[in-house]
Formats: C-alpha cells, sequence, structure tokens
C-alpha cells in the first residue's frame, strides 16, 4: 500500500487594518513610549483621576454592575489608553 503525503501550504501576510495612526508599529501607540506607560503619572493607577474610589472621574471603566474594571487616559494628540486596575496597558483607541 503506498501512501500518498500533501502538502498544504498556506500564504499569508500581515498587514494593518486601517490608518497609520491606528497602528501598535506607530510609535505613537508603542507601550514603550513614555505618554503610553503606566510608570507616567498621568497613567498610573496611583493618579485620583484614575481611581475607582474617585466618583468624580469620568475616567472609571464600569460594568453593568457599577463595578471599576478599569481606566481610560486620554492620549496627547488625540486617542485614548486603556489600562486595568492594577495599571496594566490593556489597549488604546485612536480618534
Amino acid at each position: 500500500m503506498k501512501s500518498k503525503i500533501i502538502l498544504l501550504l498556506l500564504s499569508t501576510s500581515v498587514y494593518a487594518d486601517g490608518p497609520w495612526e491606528s497602528s501598535p508599529y506607530n510609535w505613537e501607540n508603542n507601550s514603550l513610549n513614555w505618554d503610553n506607560s503606566s510608570l507616567n503619572w498621568d497613567n498610573n493607577s496611583l493618579n485620583w483621576d484614575n481611581n475607582p474610589n474617585n466618583w468624580d472621574s469620568n475616567r472609571i471603566i464600569r460594568n453593568t454592575d457599577g463595578d471599576a474594571t478599569g481606566y481610560a487616559v486620554p492620549k496627547t494628540g488625540g486617542g485614548v489608553n486603556y489600562y486595568d486596575l492594577k495599571g496594566d496597558r490593556k489597549g488604546y483607541s485612536y480618534e
């Protein structure tokens, strides 16, 4: 009995959806950029503006039960960085 081996080669290409401004390869969006770092006081979880106990803050992200799940910090030049309550950057958006 003869066996046949079939190789299937898939071609993939990597490209960024959307404009350069929203690309993770853009330095403005890179997590190593100081403006996006949680070590930057504006983005730090210890900053009162990012504290879930600050009911006057418009940065706090809450679930449907009203529990804080993270916070959003506006980026200079447009966009928003999203952090969890520990201060870990979870994502961004470009506006």
